[in-house]
């Protein structure tokens, strides 16, 4: 099929790139793999492109002077400029390593039987309800229900905690109408209130953290005598909630959408439990949750067909980077026994994704569960999109398990 890619920009995209992107990112990744848009900013599709990007330490991430352009002074844009992804080192580097106290092997190790729970207890109510939507019964509950664990959130604010992820991820779309904007600053102002109070809580009372916690880590944490401000630690405490809420509801709705699409890959899963570990790599390639990056050229930077001046903004395509036919054999079929499995899901170099070990626990608990627990489980109705361009998941899936 002939993709006219002089109609394309990456500003403009509409609903039928976003239900199915990969026939444009090939013929991109073909044609013009270093594509300019109109705005004079340009679109990566090949792997050792977006590879060279995200290892460059030339390539900068802070987003002060474009979010200011984009947002005007208001909530996202406090946000968007004081947590840790949109910002390069010094502050990066400071900031990477006090929350990375809350990410220690021994905090893992806390999280592992913590998750199992949670998973075991969703998976009981899968079964009572037989019909449900998967994402809303399933995979939005289990990452809301994790980080309330992780940050102390209380039960009476943790069902609004989905849109406030959607609402402010949601604003970091290539084009933004004013309505996402406004939802976007109100889910910040609203949360952060809700984070100071916790915070200022747990402040004054550090013995009453539980298993499985990291608030406490997080403000009392220190590198080389430094700690997060209380902004810091509010923004960052957001951030975390974005970084492994949505991805984490849009990967196990994307595995589960995989998995029903290819089934003779669901019976080899189910009839090889141990499988589980490359199916999670191939489930995280196939469909990426963070579909698109951003970095600025703080140098000229030579790629694959011509060399990108200083200046320049640059969006790094991770579907069309982990579907590249150079890198991946047969990158359309789905093999989740795929090795090796060089997939980019959680970028590479200084901002490589910190939940990155955690997500897999979580992809391997819950996945693992459902395809076991349930060997009928299937979709019985139509599922649609999340209509955003940057992160890719499933806004319904009907399942049956019976």
């Amino acid at each position: 099929m002939h993709i006219d890619l002089d109609d394309f920009d990456l500003n403009r995209i509409d609903m039928g790139f976003i239900e199915n992107p990969h026939p444009v990112l090939h013929a991109l990744r073909r044609e013009r793999p270093v594509f300019h848009n109109a705005d004079g900013s340009v679109y990566l599709t090949r792997y050792d492109d977006v590879l060279k990007v995200y290892q460059s330490r030339d390539m900068l991430s802070d987003k002060t002077e474009a979010f200011g352009e984009k947002f005007g002074r208001c909530p996202l844009h406090t946000h968007h400029t004081t947590s840790l992804i949109f910002n390069d080192p010094p502050y990066h580097t400071v900031v990477r390593k006090l929350i990375s106290g809350a990410f220690t092997p021994r905090k893992l190790a806390e999280f592992e039987p913590l998750i199992e729970g949670i998973v075991g207890r969703l998976l009981d109510r899968v079964e009572d309800l037989g019909e449900l939507d998967l994402i809303e019964d399933f995979a939005k509950v289990l990452p809301t229900e994790i980080i309330s664990f992780m940050l102390g959130i209380p039960e009476e604010y943790r069902a609004r905690l989905r849109d406030y992820s959607l609402a402010i991820l949601g604003a970091l779309d290539p084009v933004v109408p004013q309505d996402r904007l406004d939802a976007g600053n109100t889910a910040v102002e609203e949360f952060g209130e809700i984070l100071n109070e916790l915070i200022n809580h747990r402040r004054a009372n550090p013995e009453g953290a539980h298993q499985g916690e990291v608030l406490e880590a997080l403000i009392f944490g220190e590198h080389e005598g430094r700690r997060l401000t209380q902004e810091e630690l509010i923004q960052n405490c957001i951030f975390l909630l974005n970084a492994g809420h949505e991805t984490t509801t849009s990967f196990v709705g994307n595995s589960m959408g995989i998995l029903f699409d290819n089934p003779a890959q669901h019976k080899l899963l189910l009839n090889q439990p141990e499988l589980i570990g490359s199916a999670v790599e191939e489930f995280l390639r196939v469909e990426s949750p963070l579909q698109i990056g951003n970095r600025l050229a703080g140098e000229d930077i030579a790629l694959s067909t011509e060399t990108i001046p200083k200046g320049t903004y640059i969006h790094t395509s991770i579907a069309a980077a982990n579907r590249d036919p150079a890198v991946f054999e047969n990158p359309d079929v789905v093999d989740i026994t795929r090795k090796p499995n060089r997939h980019i899901a959680f970028i590479t170099g200084i901002h490589v994704c910190l939940g990155a070990t955690l997500a897999r626990v979580e992809g391997k608990i819950a996945l693992g569960g459902l395809v076991q627990r349930f060997p009928k489980i299937r979709q019985t109705g139509e599922r649609s999109h999340v209509p955003l361009a940057r992160f890719r998941g499933f806004a319904t899936l009907p399942v049956s398990v019976r």
